[in-house]
């Protein structure tokens, strides 16, 4: 099997109603059943008014697992028609598509970073490709800057977050720790004197899983709730939230 990233950024508008990760999320629709989506992570880009965005400045990078090297053209191709058929008029989308694990990915990896901390260029990511494909799909095509972002931030696999993994938005608010870690979600407190959770213990999930990308898997930080009890540190934050241990919707 190979796993392939698809990024996809900027495909929607302020009044449309959904956002970049539900059109990653919607990618799997477009695979046939010899492929599959891993995970879908989100990446957060840096936040400033000189930059256009729609919300939060995020982009949505795909795992997919195809079966072999030969599919990458054919997921290029799928992945562009599926943006194609769900961007939003008025946006500014792009794509960026690269197998993960190939040795050329460390300006990538980089430049997602960089736009991370400042302002880039469209310029700028087509330098940083480094012959991995990346499309503009309309409009500006200032998409691609997040797409290559999101697709490098993932290869690094130390940074951004699961909105889609499995049955993620399946899981029940109470689960056991050794119930997430069936499904492939590592579970880990953040507390400095805390115990390491146990098999047996229960996670008070706040109806939120969204596991953090760290050291290339899913884990979702908790803090102690009680005797064998532990709580996700993060929940969904409401429209219009301030700060706080909460996080955007997706």
């Amino acid at each position: 099997m190979l796993r392939i990233l698809v990024g996809f950024d900027d495909t929607d508008t302020v009044d449309c109603g959904r956002g970049t990760g539900k059109l990653a999320r919607w990618f799997q629709a477009a695979l046939p059943d010899t492929c599959r989506i891993a995970g879908v992570v989100r990446q957060q880009l840096w936040v400033d008014d000189s930059i256009p965005y729609t919300s939060h400045n995020s982009a949505a990078c795909v795992l997919v697992d195809v079966p072999d090297s030969s599919w990458l053209d054919n997921i290029v191709e799928r992945a562009a028609g599926h943006l194609q058929r769900h961007f939003v008029a008025g946006s500014d989308p792009g794509l960026c598509v690269a197998p993960q694990g190939n040795g050329n990915m460390a300006e990538l990896m980089a430049f997602g970073q960089s736009c991370t901390r400042y302002k880039v260029t469209q310029h700028a990511a087509m330098q940083a490709v480094n012959g991995f494909h990346l499309s503009g799909h309309g409009g500006t095509n200032d998409g691609i800057i997040g797409a290559a972002a999101a697709v490098g931030l993932t290869a690094a696999g130390g940074c951004g977050r699961f909105i889609e993994y499995g049955a993620l938005r399946e899981i029940p608010r109470i689960v056991t720790v050794e119930k997430l870690q069936q499904i492939g979600i590592q579970v880990v407190s953040v507390d400095r004197d805390a115990r390491f959770p146990a098999p047996q213990d229960s996670v008070d999930s706040r109806n939120w899983v969204r596991p953090w990308l760290i050291a290339h898997q899913p884990v979702l930080l908790v803090r102690p709730a009680g005797e064998g009890c532990w709580e996700g540190i993060y929940g969904k934050r409401a429209h219009g939230a301030g700060a706080g241990l909460t996080e955007p919707a997706g």
